[in-house]
C-alpha cells in the first residue's frame, strides 16, 4: 500500500487554522509539503510562521481567488446564526482556479437523533440542531461544486474532540451539571492528534464524495466521559441531574447535545481511508491529555 509520503500532494492550502489545522500544518511540514495557511490575524499566525508555513491574511467572508490548489483542508466553522454555511459557500463561489481535493470537518450532529443506534456513513441526514444544520448544508456545497467539477469532497463526519488543552476543566471546576447517567446519551469521540492525523489519511486515500466518521470506534455516554474527566484531573464528580431537571439547568446550547444520542461504526475509516486511532478508548486517550500538557509546560512553552 503507499504510504502518505508517496500519495500527499507537494503541497497544501488550510482555511481555519485552529487547533486542528495547527497540528495538521505541523504533519505536512515534517511529511516535507509545502503549508499556505488563511488566517484573519497575522498576530495569532506564529506557530504557523514558526513552522515555515506561508500565510494568506484574509477573512474568509469576503474571499479572494487563491488559483490553483492540489489539496485544501477547510477546517473553518460555519457563521453562528442559520440553517446554510453561508461562509463556504460565498468562498467557493469567489474561487477561479482549479481545486483538486477538499477535506472537510464536518459533524456526527448532521444525523439528529439515533437514539443510542450504532450508525454508518449510509444513515440518512436529519440534522436537529442549527449547528447540525448548518454543517449539513456546507456538505451539500461541496458536493454540488464537484458534481459541476469542482474539487472532491472528502468529508470527515467528527464528533466530541478532546485532546490537551481541550478538557473540561472550568465546567467541573465550576461544579456544573450533568444529565444523570442512567439517562445519558451515547457521545462518541475522537482525540485531537488522531482526528489531524486521520485528515491526512482522508486527503491521501480518500474517495470523492465519500463521507467518513473519524471516531475511536469506543462510544461511552456523555456523563462518562464527564465523570472519568473529574476523576482525572482530580475534581469533584459533577452533580447528576434527572431528565427534566436536567433541561432546565443547562444551556441550551449544552442540552442539544444531550438530545442527540447515537454510536458511530468506524470500520469505512479503517477499510477505506487505512487509519486506525493511536488512542482507541478513553482509557488510552484521557491520560495521553495530561501527559502532553506536562510536557509542554516542562519544555517552558506554556
Amino acid at each position: 500500500m503507499d504510504t502518505l509520503q508517496a500519495k500527499l500532494p507537494p503541497s497544501a492550502l488550510i482555511a481555519g487554522c485552529g487547533d486542528i489545522g495547527l497540528r495538521v500544518a505541523r504533519r505536512l511540514r515534517a511529511l516535507g509539503r509545502e503549508v499556505t495557511a488563511i488566517v484573519r490575524d497575522r498576530q495569532k499566525a506564529a506557530p504557523l510562521a514558526a513552522l515555515g508555513a506561508w500565510l494568506r491574511i484574509e477573512d474568509l467572508d469576503a474571499p479572494a481567488d487563491v488559483g490553483d490548489v492540489p489539496l485544501l483542508f477547510w477546517f473553518a466553522p460555519p457563521p453562528d446564526s442559520g440553517e446554510r454555511d453561508a461562509r463556504l459557500r460565498g468562498w467557493l463561489a469567489a474561487q477561479r482556479g482549479r481545486i483538486d481535493r477538499v477535506v472537510y470537518i464536518s459533524t456526527s450532529a448532521v444525523y439528529g437523533d439515533c437514539g443510542g443506534r450504532w450508525i454508518d456513513e449510509d444513515e440518512p441526514l436529519a440534522p436537529r440542531s442549527a449547528r447540525g444544520q448548518r454543517r449539513a448544508d456546507a456538505e451539500r456545497a461541496l458536493l454540488e461544486a464537484q458534481a459541476q467539477g469542482g474539487a472532491a469532497a472528502v468529508i470527515l463526519r467528527v464528533p466530541g474532540i478532546y485532546g490537551p488543552g481541550r478538557l473540561p476543566l472550568e465546567r467541573l471546576r465550576r461544579g456544573l451539571p450533568v444529565l444523570r447517567a442512567a439517562e445519558s446519551p451515547y457521545s462518541n469521540r475522537i482525540h485531537a492528534d488522531d482526528l489531524a492525523e486521520a485528515a491526512l489519511h482522508a486527503a491521501a486515500f480518500g474517495r470523492g464524495g465519500r463521507a467518513y466518521h473519524v471516531a475511536d470506534g469506543a462510544p461511552t455516554t456523555m456523563a462518562d466521559y464527564f465523570m472519568r474527566c473529574a476523576r482525572l484531573l482530580d475534581l469533584p464528580e459533577p452533580p447528576q441531574l434527572a431528565f427534566e431537571d436536567a433541561r432546565r439547568a443547562l444551556t441550551p446550547a449544552m442540552w442539544s447535545f444531550m438530545e442527540e444520542s447515537k454510536r458511530l461504526r468506524t470500520e469505512r475509516l479503517r477499510e477505506e481511508l487505512h487509519f486506525s486511532p493511536r488512542y482507541p478508548d478513553l482509557e488510552s486517550g484521557l491520560p495521553a491529555c495530561l501527559a502532553a500538557e506536562d510536557t509542554v509546560r516542562t519544555k517552558g512553552v506554556a
